[in-house]
């Protein structure tokens, strides 16, 4: 893999860190900036606002920039936005500086993943891609808790600090390592970039995308109730099966990546189909501690296997012009963060209780491979050549 991989590696760290960090530091950063929890919930909220408005009309914005430029200037804006979050007075403040960071996430990571697959053969596009959002994966293994347990000893803005740092490498790791021959994309016009839009795989791959992204969350989002009431494990039982999570999508991003170069539609529906087997499985296994342990680190590991044919699928399928259907594909992942957040919390008030809750998560990922086995389908019937007519 090219060393300028390893630059888009650093950024997507530090970008997934400043991203989760806050939830373990909301009560920190309630108590000193004087709101309630949930209002300095909304923090979190705010941020995939950002992600999914900012995203969309950055990669519109920069879309005859060459693509190395636009990267520097979008980890710039990632260390200016955290800059502010570390000396931010206020709660206001602190929250547009939040969506001021939040707005280049979805266009870095969609425009990066055009560039890492540019960066290497065609036969290694996926794990090349799979390596840029290692960082991500890695953030949630070490970013998070470090930045937690940082935060919580010397003040959440020394957190902020940090990821600010984080951000200045990046920034430097990027003008070094990536080639601008390499980042520099074809002229094109905005109708271009829209005009993918009239593809119906284009539409299908991110609809998977959300899909597979609201399985997670309406199960995810619950996750420390369902082990605490369900398997009898203690809150800080819950954050070292968490590092299972971690371990598993890390895993699984790096071996989706190598799947997806020999078959991306394949990778994508077998991740589906195991996907919604073990998360069906999980009502019965969440009663016990080692198979509550063995499910959470599978479903990692198959959750995560999806990313990188998923965003590969995108990329290939609008490859007039992919940044912004990449960029949008991002957007598509924290759409599904929300639905699945929200229709997990419907199906609670409505009398679905925590082990029952999985059954919901089974059922999205049920509707992903249901859109995958029609892509593929279409595809195939695409590719087949028109029958002449007899004379």
């Amino acid at each position: 893999m090219p060393i300028a991989l390893f630059a888009l590696t650093i950024a997507s760290f530090g970008i997934g860190t400043t991203e989760f960090v806050i939830m373990g530091l909301l009560p920190d950063v309630a108590r000193d900036l004087g709101v309630s929890i949930p209002s300095a919930g909304l923090l979190i909220t705010g941020y995939a606002l950002g992600v999914v408005v900012g995203g969309p009309i950055i990669a519109i914005a920069t879309a005859k920039l060459p693509r190395k430029t636009t990267l520097v200037g979008l980890a710039a804006l990632f260390v200016i936005g955290n800059l502010f979050c570390a000396i931010a007075p206020n709660y206001g403040f602190l929250m547009a500086a939040r969506i001021v960071t939040a707005l280049g996430h979805g266009a870095f990571f969609g425009i990066g993943a055009v560039v890492a697959a540019d960066l290497v053969p065609r036969d290694q596009r996926a794990r090349a891609l799979s390596m840029m959002f290692a960082g991500l994966t890695l953030a949630n293994i070490l970013g998070v808790p470090a930045g937690t347990a940082l935060g919580q000893a010397f003040g959440w803005r020394s957190t902020f600090w940090v990821v600010v740092a984080i951000g200045l490498v990046s920034v430097a790791a990027i003008l070094a390592w990536v080639p601008r021959a390499r980042g520099v994309m074809a002229p094109v016009s905005i109708v271009s970039e829209f005009r993918v839009f009239r593809k119906k795989q284009v539409w299908l791959a991110m609809l998977i995308s959300v899909a597979a992204s609201a399985s997670m969350f309406s199960v995810f989002t619950y996750i420390a109730p369902i082990l605490q009431t369900i398997t009898g494990v203690s809150p800080h039982g819950v954050t070292w099966i968490l590092l299972l999570f971690g371990l598993g999508i890390t895993i699984g991003n790096l071996v989706g990546g190598r799947l997806a170069d020999w078959n991306q539609m394949a990778t994508i529906i077998g991740a589906l189909t195991l996907l919604t087997f073990v998360l069906a499985q999980f009502t019965l296994s969440s009663h016990s501690l080692i198979g509550a342990c063995l499910t959470i680190f599978v479903w990692g590991l198959l959750l995560f296997a999806l990313v990188p044919p998923l965003q590969m699928r995108v990329i290939e399928c609008a490859s007039e012009a992919p940044n912004l259907a990449s960029t949008l594909n991002q957007g598509a992942f924290n759409l599904g963060n929300a639905t699945g957040a929200w229709a997990g919390g419907a199906a609670i008030t409505l009398g679905m209780t925590f082990d029952q809750l999985p059954l919901l998560g089974s059922l999205l990922a049920l509707v992903g491979l249901g859109v995958a086995i029609f892509s593929q389908g279409l595809s195939r019937r695409e590719k087949e050549p028109t029958p002449v007519a007899a004379e």
